[in-house]
C-alpha cells in the first residue's frame, strides 16, 4: 500500500478533515484510571480487549481520523517521515485514515520531537523514544458541539528507521484507540518488547482494534450539552 492509499473517503463521518469552527478543551481525565471500572470480558478469539481503557465519555475511537504529520527537509528529516509514513500504512487497511496538510484539521498530530523525561514518584527519570497524549475536547462542526480526541504523538527522530516505524507503529496504535498495553511481545502494543521490532499490526493488535471500532459507544458524538 503506498502512501497515496491513506486518503480514504469516510461516509459514516459527516463532518469533513477541517478546523473546527470553535473548540474548547474537556475538563475531564483523558482515560479512566486502572480499576476505574470493570474490564471487559476477555476474549476468546485472541485479542486483548480486556487491557484496554477508556475516557468518561466513551472509547476514544472515531469513525475516521485526520492526521497530520510533520513535513520533512533534511534527508534525515526523510528518513524519519518514511518510518512514520510506512507505521501509518500499517494501520491504514484496517481503519480510515485521512492525511491533512493543515495541523488544525487533524485530530491526531505526528511530531519529530524527542518525548520529555517522565519522572516516577521516586524520582527517577525514564527516557523514551515516543510517547502519545490524549486530550479531550468539545468542538463545534456544523453548528453542533461534539466530543473528540486530540492526539499528540511524539516521535524521537534519533532512532534507525526499523526502530522508529516500530515506535510510530506502537504510538499509532494508541492515537488510533488502543489505551492500553498487549501482554504479548509479538503485538504492536506489547508493553515489552521482543528482541525484533514489530513492524506491522499483528492479529491480535487487529482483532483488538476492529473490536474497539465495532463498539457504539466511542467518541465523535452530539454532547448533551453546550460546553461553557
Amino acid at each position: 500500500m503506498t502512501a497515496a492509499a491513506l486518503l480514504l473517503a469516510a461516509t459514516t463521518l459527516a463532518a469533513p478533515c477541517a478546523p473546527p469552527e470553535a473548540e474548547r478543551p474537556l475538563e475531564l481525565p483523558a482515560l479512566l484510571q486502572p480499576g476505574a471500572e470493570p474490564p471487559a470480558e476477555p476474549s476468546a478469539t485472541g485479542d486483548y480487549r480486556h487491557l484496554l481503557a477508556r475516557t468518561p465519555l466513551g472509547w476514544a475511537s472515531l469513525p475516521r481520523w485526520c492526521v497530520w504529520v510533520e513535513p520533512a527537509a533534511t534527508p534525515l528529516e526523510q528518513r524519519w517521515l518514511g518510518a512514520v509514513e510506512a507505521a501509518l500504512e500499517g494501520w491504514a487497511g484496517l481503519l480510515p485514515i485521512e492525511r491533512v496538510e493543515d495541523p488544525a484539521a487533524a485530530q491526531i498530530r505526528l511530531r519529530r520531537r524527542r518525548p520529555p523525561l517522565r519522572f516516577e514518584a521516586s524520582g527517577r527519570s525514564r527516557a523514551s523514544n515516543g510517547r502519545a497524549v490524549l486530550q479531550l475536547r468539545a468542538v463545534l462542526r456544523q453548528g453542533s458541539w461534539r466530543a473528540e480526541p486530540l492526539v499528540e504523538v511524539l516521535i524521537s527522530p534519533g532512532q534507525r528507521a526499523a526502530a522508529s516505524q516500530a515506535t510510530a507503529l506502537h504510538e499509532l496504535g494508541h492515537a488510533f484507540g488502543l489505551w492500553g498495553h498487549s501482554d504479548q511481545p509479538g503485538d504492536a502494543l506489547t508493553a515489552v518488547p521482543g528482541a525484533e521490532p514489530v513492524l506491522r499490526p499483528s492479529p491480535r493488535d487487529r482483532a483488538t482494534l476492529l473490536w474497539l471500532r465495532s463498539r457504539s459507544d466511542g467518541l465523535g458524538g452530539p454532547l448533551p450539552l453546550t460546553p461553557r
